[in-house]
């Protein structure tokens, strides 16, 4: 990105033809991810693509995920600002980001100490305090935190973890991508007074969330 006016523009044309174009209604949505500095998340070598409408290497075997998909997970959770939200698979930090943008509180977990160290120093860099970035297996979310209002997963597992499940406050979201390695469906969990409540979204393909509640061992 060659300049602030650049990213600006990019960001801005971004919003427009990958996500309101594409049906993304939710408003705050679409206003925090005009705000956050996609290009700071990204390898400083990949700049210049931020804004495609893609995933994005970020280093071992993990990816930045594609704007409109992070869009729909964020709008699915349906957050109004007050709420604290768990982010499984920190990855580059972007996710968190835009989190950090529509509630009050992020917790984000990453199972590659390296990959949270680089999120850690990234979200400083964008100016995002109210971002607690722990590392430790994802799968099994930070339960000294819990309850969370929301929980985003953004990687693959074959059904909901239920540790995952269990740190959501009652009338909580998780949204994750659920299916196989090879294709998956984002899925919204609402955690209801006797039993979850389900619905699913988009065909997606996330890497796979491993760990004891995932695909297994990392």
């Amino acid at each position: 990105m060659s300049s602030l006016t650049d990213a600006v523009a990019a960001r801005t044309e971004m919003v427009e033809r990958q996500l309101r174009r594409r049906g993304i209604t939710d408003e705050r949505v679409l206003a925090a991810m005009t705000r956050v500095p996609r290009e700071l998340f990204v390898p400083e070598r990949l700049a210049a693509r931020a804004y495609d409408d893609g995933a994005l290497p970020i280093g071992h075997r993990q990816t930045i995920s594609q704007p409109f998909v992070v869009a729909t997970l964020c709008s699915l959770l349906a957050l109004e600002g007050h709420e604290r939200v768990l982010d499984v698979g920190t990855g580059s930090g972007y996710q968190a980001a835009v989190l950090a943008e529509l509630a009050a509180e992020v917790v984000t977990i990453e199972r590659i100490a390296a990959l949270a160290d680089e999120a850690r120093a990234r979200l400083a860099a964008a100016g995002y305090a109210n971002v607690d970035v722990h590392v430790g297996d994802g799968s099994l979310g930070v339960p000294e935190r819990a309850p969370f209002d929301g929980i985003a997963v953004a990687a693959a597992a074959p059904t909901v973890p239920p540790a995952l499940y269990a740190q959501l406050a009652e009338g909580g979201r998780l949204v994750l991508p659920r299916g196989s390695r090879w294709g998956q469906e984002l899925v919204l969990v609402v955690r209801g007074p006797d039993r979850p409540i389900e619905r699913t979204s988009i065909p997606c393909r996330f890497v796979p969330l491993l760990g004891d509640e995932g695909f297994g061992d990392y």
